[in-house]
Parts: C-alpha cells; structure tokens; sequence
C-alpha cells in the first residue's frame, strides 16, 4: 500500500495584539506510518496537524523577515492535550519569555486542538477500531510529524522544549532525529528509559504518599474531613453537581492536584466547604482530573510510560499495601478502570480503554542513540516532582552527555508556567553556556 503525500499549508503572518504576528500551520500527514496501513473509517489514510506560529514584531510593527529569529518547537504535556493558547491581553508569562530568543511553533499533537481530533470513542468505527488509532497517537509519531513539518516549513535544524509528556516526545526525538535539532530543553519531562511502568509507579506512590502526609501536617483536620469524605463517597453519597457519583478512589485522585503549585491550599479550601453544598459540588466535579475536556488523558496516559510492553491498568496493579490500609492517603496521576465506569465523559471509552490497556507498545527510546547524538540542551529536574521521578529524571539525563541538568525544590511539576519563564530562562542559559550551572 502506498504512502500518503505529505502537504503544508500555511497561513500568512497575522498582526497580534501586544506586536505579536502569527500564522497559521495545516500539514496533511499519514494517519499509520508504520506499514499496516490503518485508515479512518471513511478510508481516509491521512490526519492534518496544526501549528500556531509566534513571533514578536520589532517597534510594533512588521520586521522584514519574520522568520530572524531562530525557531523553538514547543511539545505539551499530557499526554491528549493541545497546545496552550496565548493571548497577549491576558500576559504572555512564559511564552513572552520564549519570544525573546524564539520564534514560537505551538503545535496541537495527533488527535488534539485544531488537529484531526480522535473525541469520541467511535472516532474507528468501534472500539476495536478506535483503539487502533489511538496507537498511532504516541511520542513516536509525534515525532514524525514534528520532522514533516520542519522539512515543510524548510527549516534545516530546530530547538525543542518539551513540558512533562511533551519533554518524552523530545527524548524520542533524540533517539531518532538527533541531526535535526539544535538544542533540546526539558521541563518536568524525562521519561524512565529502561525501567518498567511498575517501577515507575512505585515511585510515584512513595512520592504522593509523602505528599499527603505533608498535606496534612499543613492543615491537620483535613484528614478527618476527608476520611469523612471517604465514607460518604463509599455509602454512595458524593457527587458532583453533574449528578455524577463520586467512589473513593475517585475522590482520591484529587491528590494529582498536589503536584501543582498552590495545589495544597486548593484541596484544603475545598475541604473547608460542606459536601451538600452546590459550591463544594461544583469545584470537586473541576478538580477531579480525569474525564472532562480531555478524555485522551485518563485513556493514554498510562501508554506514555509504556517503553516496549503493555500496562495493563498498572497503578491499578501494583498501589501499595499502605494505600489499601489508609484510605485518606492520596492518589496522583494513577489512573483506575473504575473511572470510566463513575465518570460520566469517560463511560463511553470503557471498552476502549480495556483494549489500549491490553495494547502492545513498541519500544520509544534508544540509550546508544542518546549517548551519541551530540544535541546540547538542559533540563528542569523537580525535586518535589509527584509525576516524573526525580530519580529516574537523572538516570535519563546522564545518558545524554550534552545535557545540562538543574535540579530545583524551588517549583512544582507546572514550574515552566507558574515562574513566569523564570524556569525557561534558566534553562536557556545553561543550554548556551551563558551560565555553567
């Protein structure tokens, strides 16, 4: 079966507020490049991506060449998830920090934003079928669009900055693209290379075990409250303000909110307010986080630790004995198959989710690639990291000689963000050189 022609289309540059200019990126890609030739129902063979291209103007007005500036990739986390939306009214905040090296390139991955999105659970015709293309969803072909698009764009090398997943999609890059990149930098977002999902998630119930316990040393009668809430959530009555039941392990998923900063003091609030109430309902539907906007979430994540196996509902498998023996010990990014029995947006992806848990992953990183490829570039290693093992982080980062590391207990997972580029700054420079550490 023959390939799909590859097409860019791209939009001309766009003034913005704030002397801002954008355009607009649709690049036709195939759907499946790995040889079975997998096709959309209607026999398509083919999905578009969309970027959005940034670049700041020079005096307010137009430069000659809107393309001077060097151009920076920019891969989200997640993973099912697109690309942040800046708007100059409302403070550039990283982004603006960004755009003083860069031209920003934000790109909706596969399946998400403004790309061919896969938002329903019969997106293949059934679930066999929507499985089938959720396969084709992971770092590897992220990647591979990430390469058309440059070669489209006629661009010979490029920098890559990848938050939590999107730092994956970068390492798997290196593993397989290393001659197209400039200069690679990470925040949050270096993957476990050689450890399984199980080891993975040890160490990520350790880190959310201390967590808890810190949470409640900050606020002492919360864990009365939410042993409470735990009972009520198991006699069948907690819920959302959607109507949507509540179960224990659920409502021990707020703990994810944890790993962001200000996330302790959110929870807490939350846990000030009257489970009856209509505010309290309210917030706990918002801050569960799986299901809502973003099914893909809940239904990939485990895949994006999957290096060569399958995961078969790992968090599920392997929770600790003190998780099972204190039910107000708190749970993070560990996703559940009951979930998509509660939750009312992820009921319809159940069957879905059962085969993607069952699904064999092919391998996404080569350590000897790594070592070789000779791309400078830092990484941002969160002390406190409650998603992305700090242990690990640094196993993965001494693979990659060129690799400047700084190691911070100062932010949270979502430190890119809240430090108002201070994080990205930071980074910057030791990926030049400007500072040696």
């Amino acid at each position: 079966m023959s390939t799909p022609s590859i097409h860019l289309s791209s939009g001309p540059w766009s003034p913005a507020t704030a002397g801002l200019l954008t355009r607009d990126h649709h690049l036709t890609v195939p759907l499946d490049r790995s040889g079975d030739g997998d096709r959309w129902p209607d026999g398509t063979a083919t999905l578009t991506v969309y970027a959005r291209e940034i670049t700041r103007a020079e005096g307010g007005a137009a430069p000659v060449d809107p393309t001077a500036r060097p151009p920076l990739v920019f891969l989200q986390g997640g993973p099912g998830c697109e690309a942040p939306r800046p708007s100059a009214d409302a403070g550039l905040g990283w982004i603006g920090a960004i755009l003083e090296h860069y031209r920003l390139i934000l790109v909706d991955q596969r399946g998400t934003g403004a790309s061919t999105p896969v938002d329903r659970p019969d997106a293949g015709g059934d679930a066999a079928g929507t499985a089938r293309l959720l396969s084709h969803m992971r770092a590897d072909e992220i990647v591979e669009d990430c390469e058309d698009l440059r070669r489209g764009l006629g661009i010979e090398r490029w920098s890559v900055l990848g938050q939590s997943f999107g730092g994956f999609c970068v390492t798997r890059y290196l593993s397989t693209h290393p001659e197209s990149l400039e200069r690679v930098l990470f925040t949050g977002g270096l993957p476990a290379v050689g450890h399984s999902i199980e080891e993975v998630y040890a160490l990520t119930f350790q880190a959310m075990r201390a967590r808890s316990e810190e949470f409640y040393a900050r606020y002492p009668g919360d864990r009365a409250r939410f042993a409470a809430l735990v009972e009520l959530a198991a006699a069948g009555g907690l819920t959302t303000a959607a109507g949507d039941a509540v179960g224990p392990e659920r409502l021990r998923s707020l703990g994810s909110g944890l790993g962001a900063g200000g996330g302790i003091d959110a929870l807490h609030h939350l846990l000030e307010r009257d489970p009856r109430s209509w505010a309290f309902r309210y917030d706990l539907g918002a801050m569960l986080p799986f299901g809502g906007r973003n099914p893909l979430y809940a239904v990939l994540h485990e895949s994006c630790w999957a290096d060569g196996a399958r995961t078969r509902w790992a968090a599920q498998r392997i929770r600790p004995a003190c998780f099972e023996a204190d039910p107000t010990l708190l749970t993070g990014e560990h996703v559940r198959s009951d979930f998509f029995e509660e939750d009312a947006t992820l009921r319809p992806w159940r069957e879905v989710a059962e085969l993607v848990a069952q699904w064999q992953w092919p391998g996404l990183y080569d350590p000897a690639a790594l070592r070789d490829g000779g791309v400078p570039g830092a990484a941002a290693v969160y002390v406190r990291d409650v998603y992305v093992p700090m242990t690990t982080s640094l196993e993965t980062a001494a693979l990659i000689p060129e690799l400047r590391t700084w190691v911070t207990s100062e932010f949270e997972h979502d430190g890119s963000r809240s430090s108002e580029g201070g994080v990205f700054r930071r980074l910057q420079a030791l990926a030049t050189g400007a500072v040696l550490r």
